[in-house]
């Protein structure tokens, strides 16, 4: 009896590690399939531009050598004295000043929709500009061109830069063509980085506000990371949706 009852005890140890495994697999939660299943906040739809800070750095083209809070090097400083926007016209660069370290900074409004399940896409009126935000290391490309190439990730931790409530986009791009931070031929180059940081803020009255702030980091130009912050109200529609060309001036 005594035999029997040893064998049968170690019968039922040998079956634990299986069974826990099995309780284990049950309980663990399973990772999103796609960006768009995993999504924390919605950030799609129209959203417009509030102007509430630069005024006169957004809402007009600076004067030539206007380039007060950019931490430009003295490089950086003899390009943007050298500013010619006929030069840009004539050689068709209209859109060095809507690349993606300063799209987000010019006023008007952006149209936010999933291109596919891992791919955000955004569309500027001013400009007519259009950015792919990859999700899951699937950004490709050479880059080269205004806007880059975008890799964005979900932030969900709170302290690791995402909301009180919900969760945020962050953004990095790099790869771009050689532009402007601002109007008035205040440069950037190649070899700039941009990181951004979206968040969505909902209102007790309802409204809906998309926070953008903007890290341009530049050895070449900058003496240190030219931060900025854009407000984004939400619309119920298209309504004032008016994509324009680029223009230099």
């Amino acid at each position: 009896m005594r035999t029997s009852l040893l064998f049968l005890l170690s019968l039922s140890l040998s079956d634990l590690p299986s069974v826990a495994y099995a309780q284990a697999g049950r309980g663990a939660p399973q990772p999103p399939a796609t960006a768009q299943a995993g999504a924390p906040v919605d950030l799609t739809g129209y959203w417009v531009s509030v102007v509430t800070e630069d005024w006169l750095y957004r809402m007009v083209t600076p004067k030539k050598g206007d380039y007060a809070a950019v931490p430009l090097n003295v490089e950086a400083r003899k390009i943007a004295d050298a500013w010619d926007p006929a030069k840009d016209e004539q050689s068709s660069e209209q859109c060095k000043a809507y690349g993606a370290p300063a799209l987000m900074r010019i006023p008007g409004r952006v149209h936010i929709t999933w291109q596919d399940d891992n791919t955000l896409k955004f569309e500027k009126d001013s400009g007519t500009q259009t950015r792919l935000l990859h999700f899951g290391g699937s950004a490709t490309g050479t880059g080269g061109d205004w806007q880059g190439v975008s890799s964005a990730t979900w932030i969900t931790e709170p302290g690791a830069r995402a909301p009180v409530r919900g969760g945020g986009l962050k953004v990095v791009t790099t790869k771009l063509k050689p532009g402007y931070l601002r109007k008035n031929g205040v440069p950037y180059s190649a070899n700039a980085v941009v990181t951004e940081y979206y968040d969505r803020l909902n209102e007790p009255n309802g409204d809906s506000w998309l926070v953008v702030e903007t890290i341009v980091e530049d050895p070449m130009y900058l003496n240190q990371p030219f931060i900025t912050s854009t407000n984004f109200k939400k619309q119920a529609d298209a309504t004032g949706w008016n994509p324009t060309p680029c223009t230099a001036r």
